[in-house]
């Protein structure tokens, strides 16, 4: 009905309402996600931001919400069922997301093995999963959260296979803000950790992706 919702909607809501604040939602091209913090055009980032020392260059992060890792999604049918198996093959990866941080940082962990010794780029993991099923690329490098999500809402989850590894790192989500924003900064962490303290936080996390850690 023309209306953003999920996780990271819900968790945002959850805090601006223990200080009578109705946030607006403004979605962004991710790819120039820490450009449009700067210019001021949105005041947080929140929406599965992974935390690592590039980005905390760049913008402050509140305390962490929730633990994630990134995992390889192919279809059972296409048989690859470790990262070895995507050689010669076509990965799909958001564009500036983690998947495609990491396929830079460790080219010979996966990317090196690709068809072309390169990713295709989407927008959105919806798009790479319309690509998917109709096999013109084999592998979905993406947050394991999201991956879970998504399978688990396709007509035929069974068909898919997620892959996870110690090879790929574990990471956290973090609200990303400007370093100068003190106050934000602030606020955001205790609200966040009041959610957590009552249980809120878990109530979320397990109405969005089953039981998880945070």
């Amino acid at each position: 009905n023309g209306k953003l919702v999920g996780y990271d909607v819900d968790l945002a809501k959850a805090v601006f309402k223990q200080y009578g604040i109705k946030a607006d939602f403004q979605t962004i091209d991710w790819s120039m996600k820490e450009t449009e913090l700067k210019n001021g055009t949105i005041d947080l980032l929140w929406n599965g931001y992974s935390m690592n020392p590039a980005r905390q260059k760049k913008v402050a992060f509140s305390r962490p919400y929730l633990k994630n890792q990134q995992v390889l999604v192919t279809k059972r049918s296409s048989h690859i069922d470790n990262l070895s198996g995507m050689a010669g093959k076509t990965l799909g990866v958001q564009n500036g997301s983690t998947g495609q941080s990491v396929l830079d940082a460790r080219p010979k962990l996966l990317k090196d093995k690709l068809k072309n010794k390169s990713a295709v780029l989407y927008d959105t993991f919806p798009d790479a999963f319309i690509d998917l099923n109709a096999n013109r690329i084999q592998g979905i490098l993406m947050d394991q959260v999201y991956a879970d999500y998504y399978v688990n809402h396709q007509k035929n989850k069974g068909d898919y296979r997620v892959y996870s590894t110690k090879e790929l790192p574990a990471e956290y989500f973090g609200v990303g803000m400007r370093k100068g924003d003190k106050t934000l900064h602030k606020k955001i962490n205790q609200g966040l950790g009041h959610l957590q303290k009552d249980g809120e936080l878990q109530r979320l996390n397990e109405k969005w992706f089953g039981s998880l850690s945070n």
